[in-house]
């Protein structure tokens, strides 16, 4: 085997190792564990803005009637939301969700989630996704000319608790008076949406212009469960889809030069956002207390005895594909499953066509992994019939070497006369690997990702026992069964293969299998159980090829 090709196979190997192997060595950085801070403990994001004038805003655009709207100039300042204030709190409960909002400003208390808990344990919990120590940021509390409107307007309700059946909607109206400006707010809710729409009316009742900043605001703590596989990050998007998850820079805080289409916090599997769909505004992001948050912002000025109204959703529930799709402002791009996401949304399509016909997670993914292994079979057909030429060809191999081993030019020479002699291509095993690499790393991402595995069983229970197995393929194997075994077939896969000439890469092929299984240990068990099957359809097809070549 010439130098060019032992190359090719240390790449793959490398490549292999990297790809599974740096998530499991160099875990992305977690921030720490989130306690419950005191309400004068912790601070909530307000804007700077322009002082009221009557004169137009420089750069803004007429929206009409003395109506301005412009970029908000907006920095991070200290202000207070008390969970234990006096406002009535009004319930809105959907089939999906059971949301809790406080009369005095509108701010979220509680969104419990109806159709995800929190454990696979019987009696667990539902996901609440706003706790006390988000609760104390304000998520989608308003902000007026540097002032919290939920603590510094006077509020009035209209409107009484909604319980919304299938196919039903519903709203709510808060009634704001700040220093003789008027803030309506009318939240529109929908049974078969996460989305919570609202319509802002800014009324002046001066007699003379005005101009502000308006700005909506969301906040979280840590969302990730548990996982070096799975973070909370501020996301937001602009054209294309920006993240930051290191809270180090977090606490400096982000400001993007450009105005973004939607921007919040974010998890594997869950999302909190506000999308402004009257237009694209000012971001500001950052981690404090403990709690990540982000305010939206828009300028506008006033005319006298006129109104300015701008729109804004929020979105507070699952990453759920099909729900974010019916999302404004492509909302559906928070779903990104990395440098392959092209190929992996289709692959999480064709998981979820198998589920709907076979009703477990665990199945399909064998599903998938089969039908992946039918696409690739005529690569990995001519991967394996290379390796068995040059198989063949080692002991003519190993001669030359013998014979011309001083010469490296010569070997090479005669290396080449060889396998244009037996038509053998020294590369011809390596390349269909490479050529999937892209498909494993797109479903690996996907896996890790995907909501859909959330929760999801395979195997609950070790047959004939009361012992949890596969239980949950977001997580690892319990019992690391299964990437033992995943180990077990990497090692019979290392026998199939022709050993290598050079004596110290076979000894380093040999420990792939150790290294694996030790890098295996703690990874989703979903994505183990794809690595497992596809070693054992590859042991089959190699096993197939051997038999009909003897």
């Amino acid at each position: 085997m010439d130098d060019n090709t032992k190359r090719v196979i240390v790449a793959v190997v490398l490549s292999f190792i990297v790809i599974v192997g740096w998530n499991f060595l160099f875990p992305p950085q977690q921030p720490p564990t989130q306690s419950n801070q005191a309400a004068n403990q912790t601070q909530q994001e307000t804007p700077t803005v322009a002082e009221d004038s009557s004169s137009q805003v420089p750069g803004a655009s007429q929206t009409g009637d003395g109506v301005v709207a412009g970029r908000a100039q907006q920095s991070l300042s200290g202000s207070t939301y008390s969970p234990e204030g006096s406002g009535k709190r009004v319930t809105v409960e959907t089939p999906l969700y059971k949301a809790t909002i406080n009369a005095a400003g509108g701010v979220l208390e509680h969104l419990v989630l109806k159709q995800y808990q929190e454990a696979i344990n019987p009696g667990a919990k539902n996901v609440d996704l706003i706790t006390r120590g988000t609760v104390q940021k304000a998520p989608m509390g308003l902000i007026w000319q540097q002032r919290p409107t939920w603590s510094e307007a006077d509020w009035e309700l209209q409107g009484n608790d909604l319980q919304l059946g299938q196919g039903e909607s519903g709203s709510l109206t808060l009634v704001g008076t700040i220093d003789g400006v008027r803030l309506e707010r009318t939240l529109h809710f929908s049974a078969e949406t996460y989305l919570i729409d609202e319509t802002l009316n800014v009324a002046n009742a001066r007699d003379h212009s005005l101009t502000g900043t308006v700005s909506f605001t969301m906040a979280s703590e840590q969302l990730a469960e548990e996982s070096r596989y799975n973070r909370t990050e501020l996301i937001y998007f602009n054209g294309g889809l920006n993240k930051e998850s290191d809270t180090d820079e977090l606490q400096i805080g982000i400001h993007p030069a450009e105005t973004v289409s939607w921007g919040g916090i974010a998890s594997n599997y869950f999302l909190l956002a506000a999308v402004p769909t009257s237009g694209n505004m000012d971001l500001r992001g950052k981690y404090e207390d403990e709690i990540y948050r982000v305010a939206l912002g828009s300028q506008v000025a006033v005319a006298p005895e006129q109104s300015a109204e701008l729109s804004c959703s929020y979105y507070v529930g699952p990453k759920e594909s099909e729900q974010l799709a019916q999302a404004p402002q492509n909302l559906l791009a928070a779903i990104q499953y990395g440098w392959f996401d092209f190929i992996a949304k289709p692959l999480i399509k064709v998981l979820k066509f198998f589920y709907s016909y076979v009703g477990n997670y665990g199945v399909a993914i064998i599903l998938l992994t089969i039908l992946i292994k039918i696409v690739f079979w005529p690569l990995s057909q001519k991967s394996y019939k290379s390796m068995e030429k040059m198989k063949k060809l080692q002991p003519m191999m190993t001669q030359l070497k013998e014979k011309y081993g001083d010469d490296r030019q010569k070997l090479n020479e005669e290396m080449m006369r060889l396998y244009k002699t037996y038509k053998v291509n020294p590369a011809g095993g390596c390349l269909p690997m490479l050529l999937q690499i892209p498909v494993f790393i797109a479903l690996y991402q996907a896996l890790l990702g995907a909501i859909e595995l959330r929760h999801a069983a395979f195997i609950t229970h070790v047959p004939f026992t009361d012992i949890i197995w596969l239980a949950d393929l977001s997580a690892k194997d319990p019992l690391y069964v299964t990437p033992i075994v995943m180990g077990a077939t990497m090692f019979l896969q290392q026998k199939m293969t022709p050993t290598p000439g050079d004596s110290t890469q076979a000894k380093v092929m040999m420990f792939m299998p150790l290294i694996f299984t030790f890098i295996f240990l703690s990874f989703p068990a979903g994505l183990v159980v794809y690595w497992l099957v596809n070693n054992v359809l590859s042991i089959a097809q190699q096993w197939m090829l051997t038999r009909k070549a003897s």
